[in-house]
């Protein structure tokens, strides 16, 4: 089990580059998020990635600071029951967590840990289990979600990639929508239509599409007084 900095991760850039063209970038997504649920309540978001690699945890994560800084409840809650980076990124225990609470008592309270950021709590993936798709698609499962949709305003559930595992389409079918990331020069288009088929297949409302690595423009940085 990997321990705990104790400090969160400089890949939050919402946090250490608040003025930075990637931290205003996110809280574009914030927004461009909050838009897509005028017409339909937008509550429990899964994002997903089509790969490994591309940056999913780190989009939830800054997404999370992001929307908690705008006066939401938040919880960011790690089902990415395989390689669990939540709580690297919000420097917390990863134990107990998720899965410790499917395990034993569902209706027990949820261990949720608070963050550096006011009004945001994470909920780390706990042990790994050696089911991870089983415990997903459990109904004990889906009512430690359930019961998370009741303690706050947006519920961002990292998972697993679609492509390699059913985790994310299990997972998708609880959320009232799924974010997909993506990376520049890395995704390519055929992975990033199998993730999106998948994702279809299984009725999940796709809210939007995350690019990660794209290159900036140097003109950007000296507009948001940054270098």
């Amino acid at each position: 089990m990997a321990a705990s900095s104790g400090a969160p991760s400089n890949l939050l850039v919402t946090l250490t580059s608040p003025r930075s063209p990637a931290a205003e970038a996110y809280r574009t997504l914030r927004t461009n998020l909050q838009f897509s649920s005028l017409d339909r309540s937008v509550r429990l978001v899964l994002v997903t990635s089509a790969g490994p690699g591309e940056g999913k945890s780190t989009t939830l994560a800054n997404l999370a600071v992001a929307s908690a800084e705008a006066g939401l409840r938040v919880i960011a809650a790690d089902t990415d029951l395989r390689r669990p980076r939540l709580h690297e990124l919000f420097g917390l225990p990863q134990a107990p967590g998720f899965s410790n609470t499917v395990l034993q008592d569902p209706a027990a309270p949820l261990p949720l840990q608070d963050s550096v950021v006011p009004g945001l709590r994470v909920l780390t993936s706990g042990s790994l289990p050696p089911n991870p798709s089983e415990l997903l698609s459990s109904q004990r499962g889906a009512r430690v979600i359930a019961a998370l949709a009741e303690q706050a305003d947006l519920v961002l559930l990292d998972s697993p990639p679609v492509g390699p595992v059913a985790d994310a389409a299990v997972l998708a079918t609880r959320c009232d929508g799924v974010l997909l990331v993506l990376s520049a020069g890395k995704t390519s288009r055929d992975a990033a239509k199998r993730a999106r088929a998948q994702l279809d297949r299984v009725g999940a409302r796709i809210l939007g599409v995350v690019l990660n690595n794209v290159r900036l423009d140097p003109s950007l940085a000296r507009y948001y007084g940054t270098r």
